[in-house]
C-alpha cells in the first residue's frame, strides 16, 4: 500500500546536523534524524496517523515532553527512549540544555497496523491497542531492532520486506498488547500503563496529579480510569498517589538532612502538620518517629 505521511511540525532552536534520511515502505515511512537542540529549544508535533519515535541514546535528562500546550512546567515529563504516539495525539517537547541526538521516526498508516494486529487480536482489541500511548525507557531488544532498521533506512541493502518485518517487530514489541488470554475488562490497567503513570508522577516535583491528569496519562476517561485503577491496585488513584508521596517523604527523611517542614514544602503538603497526618495514615507512625527509628537502626 503506497503511503505518504502527513504531520504538523513546528520547532524552534532545533536543527538537523546531517541531511535527513528516509525510506518509504508498505504502509509506512521510516525517517532518521541526526540533530541538535539549543537550551530552551522546543517542538510541537501532531499527526493524523500513528507513529513510533525511537531515540538511539538516552535523552531523558535533556528533553521534556508534554501532551498539553503551555504546560511544560507543571506537566512536563522526561522524554523516554521509545514512544508510541496514537493518531491525533499532540506532543510538545522542550530542551533543558543543549544536546545532540538522533532518532528514528516510523510514520504508519492505521490500516497497516490493523493488518498486522487484527489476525491475532481481533479488530476490536487491535483498535483499542492503537488508541493507547506508550512511553518506555529500558528497551534493549527494541534498540537492537531499531539499529538494524536505521541501517536499512539510511543504506538500503536488502529487499523492503526485511525493513518492514523489522518495523513490525518494533511495533508489536512496543505497543501495549495484553498478554494472551488476559481479559482487560477484569484485568485493570496493564503494567505498561502503570509504569507510564508512575513515571509521570515521579517527574512532578511535588508528586501531585489530579485524577483527570492521571487518566489522560494512560489514555482513559476519568470515570473508567478510577474504576479500573482500584481494581488493579486495591486503592483509589488519590490513595495510591498519597502512598507514592509518603514513599518519597521516607526517602528524603532517610537520605537527607531536610527538616520535616522542608520535606512537607518540597512534596506539596500545606504544612508540617499536613505531612504528619498523611504520613501516619500510610506508615502508622509520625515522620519524626519513623526517622528516629531509622537513625537508631
Amino acid at each position: 500500500m503506497s503511503y505518504l505521511h502527513r504531520m504538523t511540525c513546528r520547532t524552534e532552536g532545533i536543527r538537523a546536523t546531517v541531511p535527513v534520511r528516509w525510506r518509504g515502505l508498505d504502509g509506512m515511512v521510516g525517517v532518521f534524524w541526526q540533530a541538535e537542540g539549543q537550551a530552551g529549544a522546543r517542538g510541537y508535533y501532531l499527526s493524523p496517523d500513528p507513529r513510533i519515535v525511537f531515540f538511539l541514546d538516552d535523552v531523558s535528562s535533556h528533553i521534556l515532553m508534554s501532551n498539553r500546550d503551555n504546560a511544560m512546567a507543571g506537566h512536563g515529563r522526561p522524554m523516554m527512549r521509545a514512544l508510541y504516539v496514537p493518531a491525533g495525539v499532540p506532543l510538545w517537547s522542550r530542551f533543558t540544555g543543549a544536546h545532540r541526538f538522533s532518532h528514528l521516526d516510523l510514520h504508519v498508516h492505521r490500516d497497516r497496523l490493523l493488518r498486522l494486529l487484527s489476525p491475532s487480536l481481533g479488530a476490536s482489541d487491535a483498535l483499542s491497542v492503537l488508541r493507547r500511548p506508550v512511553e518506555v525507557q529500558d528497551v534493549p531488544a527494541l534498540a537492537a531492532l531499531a539499529g538494524l532498521l536505521v541501517d536499512e533506512v539510511t543504506r538500503p541493502a536488502r529487499h523492503p520486506v526485511f525493513a518492514e518485518s523489522l518495523a513490525g517487530s518494533i511495533a508489536t514489541g512496543l505497543l501495549d498488547i495484553p498478554a494472551q488470554g488476559r481479559d482487560r475488562a477484569s484485568g485493570g490497567l496493564t503494567p505498561a500503563q502503570m509504569r507510564r503513570l508512575t513515571a509521570a508522577l515521579t517527574a512532578r516535583p511535588d508528586r501531585r496529579m489530579t485524577v483527570a491528569e492521571m487518566a489522560a496519562t494512560v489514555g482513559l476517561s476519568e470515570s473508567w480510569f478510577a474504576a479500573v485503577f482500584k481494581q488493579t491496585t486495591g486503592h483509589t488513584p488519590l490513595q495510591w498517589q498519597r502512598g507514592q508521596r509518603i514513599a518519597q517523604a521516607q526517602r528524603l527523611l532517610a537520605e537527607t538532612g531536610l527538616t520535616l517542614a522542608e520535606v512537607a514544602a518540597r512534596l506539596g503538603f500545606s504544612d508540617q502538620a499536613h505531612l504528619t497526618r498523611a504520613f501516619r495514615q500510610v506508615a502508622g507512625e509520625t515522620p519524626a518517629a519513623w526517622r528516629r527509628m531509622r537513625m537508631a537502626g
